[in-house]
């Protein structure tokens, strides 16, 4: 399967670059390069514009990478958004994760880590390297020991056992064959924990399982 690809970054040398590094990809294909997320908009208005991945600047004129990711969440939810960026500061990985992307790449990553990047964003439906996840479990400190237990008390037996698998690299279907029900039922509980846990992806819920013991790394 071939999945289509849009590359959105306002500098048009490094658009291009990155362009052709996918095209040579054996299961991808770049559809076009936009300079901005106001341009991607009204590209978005024919059907056959609108792609699998989008892998998305942050820094860009009159609309930004975390506006997109945020019109994209909000309009395109199925679309695997990847922010490819300059940066690596904890307000800009956050800001990027809440909007909705699910993957976070430096620019300057070598061709094989971007393709891993992209098998993992759609076989596993996120990608975040080391030094990302690292954030993460940093910001999680923050946390107070009250809302933790507090958090920890409202989770069922089935979710804990779900959110254990979660840091695996099961899919969600293969999730629910290890748990003997449907997948509609790991739907149900990958969504209560989102609410209950006030995360919005799967490795907000791998990293709260990771962080409170739930899952233990070996």
């Amino acid at each position: 399967m071939k999945y289509s690809v849009v590359i959105v970054d306002d500098h048009l040398l490094i658009a291009k670059a990155i362009s052709s590094i996918v095209d040579g990809f054996e299961n991808y294909n770049v559809l076009y390069e936009v300079e901005n997320g106001s341009i991607l908009n009204k590209k978005f208005k024919i059907r056959e514009n609108i792609p699998d991945i989008i892998l998305l600047d942050i820094s860009m004129p009159i609309m930004d990478g975390f506006e997109t990711a945020l019109w994209l969440k909000e309009n395109y939810p199925e679309i695997l958004v990847m922010a490819l960026s300059v940066q690596d500061n904890d307000e800009s990985l956050l800001k990027m994760v809440k909007n909705g992307a699910k993957g976070y790449l430096h620019k300057n990553v070598h061709p094989e880590e971007l393709k891993m990047a992209l098998d993992k964003l759609t076989t596993k439906g996120i990608y975040f390297p080391d030094w990302a996840t690292s954030k993460f479990l940093l910001n999680l400190t923050g946390e107070s020991k009250l809302l933790k237990k507090n958090m920890l008390f409202q989770i069922s037996d089935r979710e804990r056992e779900f959110l254990s698998y979660v840091c695996t690299e099961m899919t969600y279907k293969e999730i629910a064959e290890k748990m003997i029900c449907s997948p509609r039922t790991i739907e149900g509980y990958r969504d209560a924990l989102f609410e209950k846990l006030d995360v919005h992806t799967r490795v907000g819920l791998a990293l709260f399982a990771i962080k409170n013991n739930i899952y233990k790394i070996t």
